[in-house]
């Protein structure tokens, strides 16, 4: 897991990050793809928001 998945997960899961947010953490390599998808469920769609 990538050093900042807890806390991004975490923060989605309370509902404090939206999936863009969470989409940006991929962005900004802060998450891996794989990891939005097992945070919101849903296939990462790369690129910027």
């Amino acid at each position: 897991m990538s050093s900042k998945f807890e806390i991004v997960k975490r923060y989605y899961d309370f509902g404090m990050w939206t999936k863009s947010q969470v989409h940006a953490a991929v962005y900004r390599a802060w998450i891996t793809p794989e990891e939005y998808k097992l945070i919101t469920g849903e296939e990462y769609q790369g690129g910027e928001i």
